[in-house]
């Protein structure tokens, strides 16, 4: 089983955006029993508050619910429970990098990696441009599930270049 962790800074937006982004492109990939998805904040602000609602509204848009999730904060011991841990920006990749203790196995990524793009997630919080963070989640989603099925039944094998 592949295990993922996408991480933002609240885990109220981008993080859970590309959660249930990814669940539903595994879902209609027949994939579902070969993966664990989940998402988590570097930041304390917003623990245990809903998806953000445009985030929701976009999602429902979308086809895709994400009822009953709620904010929850990167933990040190994620680091050896998730095969691979996607970042939406560097200044997440930073926090990540911090709260885990370093990156030792090279576990951690920017999601847009995935997608061969050296650029960051758009964030909604402050551009108010969901459609924006949408695309660039999509991309990096599909890119990253891509990559899984590479690798196969090997999560850990190394990362593309």
């Amino acid at each position: 089983m592949t295990k993922i962790l996408f991480v933002c800074h609240g885990n109220i937006c981008r993080s859970p955006m590309a959660e249930f982004v990814m669940k539903d492109l595994v879902k209609k990939a027949g994939l579902e029993p070969r993966f664990q998805i989940e998402s988590a904040a570097t930041s304390t602000e917003e623990l245990g508050n809903p998806v953000y609602p445009p985030v929701r509204r976009k999602l429902a848009e979308e086809g895709i619910d994400c009822s009953g999730k709620t904010a929850r904060l990167l933990q040190r011991e994620d680091y050896s429970r998730y095969h691979l841990l996607a970042g939406m920006d560097r200044a997440n990749l930073r926090n990540m990098t911090r709260i885990c203790g370093g990156d030792p196995e090279s576990k951690l990524h920017l999601l847009l990696e995935f997608a061969d793009r050296t650029d960051e997630v758009a964030d909604p919080w402050y551009t108010r441009d969901f459609e924006t963070a949408w695309r660039d989640i999509q991309a990096g989603c599909q890119g990253l599930l891509r990559w899984c099925m590479q690798r196969g039944s090997d999560p850990t094998a190394e990362k593309h270049s």
